[in-house]
């Protein structure tokens, strides 16, 4: 069943998307306008978006003003399973049981997420994919005290490495874990990269990414990608959530 289709009897589903909220105006226009191309793609699907922090709606708002008839589907605007996504939504949502409930996973790892990465990167940087075999690459999270969703960002590395033949590859974190950006790429020049381009895994712009940018820029990285944002990709990965949680 397509995400906006409905029966006679059957009450029209909601789908929160929860981001983590930020007090730079920038990540909740983007949020915006990454919740209207979910609009868009799903006809007749009641999308809604709640924030754990900084911003409005909260999730306690958002669930407080749906019907309890209705099914609901939560899926958390993050981009690895870490604590928000394990337990600060769970804590939340479980003061407002529902029968029809579902939750589901976090954005990424996905596929479709690659893509978005390399034409971000492609854009801030056309010189890196001209020689990718002397481009070192850091790939930036803003990282977390799990230890499971920094391996996350480790992994996407090496498959990025084996898609695109870089010299390195290196995951790196904004914050919470080591390495960081800066201290990524000067390891990539001391190891001999002619050129390091960063790409930043975050959703939105914000603290974190100007925090990347500018380490990754004084420590010598020729670019630094914007942020994933508002694209189809990213969209489709959100609905492909929603759908996979409903389906169980």
């Amino acid at each position: 069943m397509k995400p906006g289709v409905r029966t006679a009897s059957m009450p029209q589903p909601v789908l929160v998307a929860v981001a983590h909220g930020s007090a730079d105006p920038r990540a909740c226009d983007t949020i915006g306008k990454l919740m209207a191309m979910v609009a868009e793609r799903a006809p007749g699907l009641d999308v809604r978006t709640a924030y754990l922090n900084h911003a409005l709606p909260s999730l306690p708002q958002v669930m407080t003003a749906i019907d309890p008839g209705r099914p609901v589907t939560v899926v958390p605007l993050l981009l690895t399973a870490a604590y928000h996504s394990k337990a600060g939504i769970p804590r939340i949502l479980a003061r407002f049981p529902r029968p029809h409930a579902r939750y589901g996973a976090p954005l990424g790892p996905h596929p479709l997420l690659l893509p978005v990465l390399e034409r971000r990167l492609a854009r801030a940087d056309p010189g890196a994919f001209e020689d990718p075999a002397r481009t070192g690459v850091v790939l930036t999270a803003a990282g977390s005290s799990d230890p499971d969703a920094n391996v996350a960002i480790a992994r996407l590395a090496a498959r990025w490495q084996a898609h695109a033949g870089w010299f390195a590859t290196r995951p790196a974190y904004a914050s919470a874990a080591s390495p960081d950006p800066a201290a990524a790429v000067t390891s990539l020049l001391r190891d001999g990269a002619r050129r390091v381009a960063v790409a930043t895994y975050l959703l939105a712009p914000g603290y974190f990414a100007d925090r990347i940018r500018d380490s990754s820029l004084a420590a010598g990285a020729a670019a630094v990608s914007p942020s994933l944002g508002a694209s189809a990709e990213v969209a489709e990965v959100l609905l492909d959530r929603f759908l996979a949680a409903r389906a169980e």
